[in-house]
Parts: structure tokens; sequence; C-alpha cells
């Protein structure tokens, strides 16, 4: 691998930036599709239109992340259920020949107030079943990580149901910056490593 970046980002060599979510009209603005959002955010800055990828049962766009001059990018959503998200990434990395430690996954997390946001490397999968999925398919969890905090589910609600409900109307007002400054932090993630990235999106 050519040198690094301080932080860890490499100076070349694609990226796989994933986006967890759950496919069709019915999920796409639940709490869980937060992931899916924030690519689609991104998306919008990279420019192009995600396609279906003939290998990785994904919708992907590629391009270059923070301008012309950037890093080199593959955006994926899987077109599969949450559950079953880790084949289709694992079709993508080896399609792409993209290593763990270039592979950025986006996702809901409920363990964090909705808003809030943390960047780590690696880690468990706390229930997760998108996560869970990627770790069987992928054979390690040692990736990248753009954590989106969702809250806890109010009262005794179960948060399998909670995850698959649309975000409240304050929400709603919020979640546009919200995404828009998950994009930030998956650019600057890329660009400028890990540490840097946590120093400035870690709330």
């Amino acid at each position: 691998m050519a040198g690094d970046l301080p932080g860890g980002a490499p100076v070349d060599g694609a990226w796989l930036v994933v986006g967890l979510g759950n496919p069709g009209p019915d999920y796409a603005t639940t709490r869980h599709n937060v992931g899916a959002m924030a690519l689609d955010v991104l998306g919008g800055r990279v420019g192009g239109r995600f396609g279906a990828h003939r290998r990785g049962r994904a919708d992907v766009l590629e391009g270059r992340i923070g301008g012309p001059g950037g890093p080199r990018a593959v955006l994926a959503k899987p077109r599969s259920y949450m559950n079953e998200s880790g084949g289709p990434v694992a079709s993508l990395q080896q399609a792409f020949k993209i290593g763990p430690e270039r592979i950025v996954v986006v996702h809901d997390e409920l363990d964090l107030p909705f808003g809030a946001l943390r960047l780590k490397l690696g880690g468990g999968d706390n229930g997760h079943n998108g996560l869970k999925s990627l770790r069987r398919s992928l054979g390690t969890g040692d990736y990248l990580r753009v954590r989106l905090g969702i809250g806890r589910p109010p009262g005794r609600q179960d948060p399998a149901d909670f995850v698959l409900k649309p975000f409240s109307s304050p929400e709603r007002k919020e979640l546009d910056v919200f995404l828009e400054r998950a994009a930030d932090a998956v650019e600057e993630l890329v660009t400028l490593g890990l540490e840097r990235a946590q120093s400035s999106f870690n709330d």
C-alpha cells in the first residue's frame, strides 16, 4: 500500500462507502434508513446517479469524494433487506478489490441520541442486524463506521418497531442538517483520516 496520511487514510486507492437501509418506498423515510439517506446526500455532492451494479445487488455511484481531486470512491446502497446487507457489500468488495480498511459503513445507532454522530474503527454489532450480516459476509468487523444517532424508543416500544417508523415531526425539521453533517463526516474521514474526522465530528 502507498503511504498514509495522518490518521490512517490511504493516499491512493478506492474506497467503498456503504449506506445501510431497507429497499423500497415503504422504508425510505424510516429511522433504519438514515444511512442510505446520508448516501443520497453524499451522492448529490459526488454527482451522477445511482445505478444497479451487475454483481453486487446494490445501487452504486462511482466518483470522487470532496471534489475533482479527491479520493476515488464507490458509493453503495444494498438492495437487500438490512439483515442481508453483508452479501451485496462482500460482492462489491471483491468486484472492486477494496480491503476492509477502506470500507466505510454509515448506519443508524440506537445508543446515540437523535442528531448525534460518532466515527470509529471496528467494534461490536450492538444488536444491529445490518452490522451482524456484514461481519458474517466480510469475515471481520474491522471497517470504519459512521454511526448516526436515532435515539432509543419511548416507553416500552420494541426497538425493532421503532427503527421501522418514520422520524417524528420535530426530528424531520432537523433531519436535513443532520444528513449534511453525516456527508461532511464521510468526506473528512476519507480525505483526512479517522483521527482528524473524530476530532471534528465526534460529539
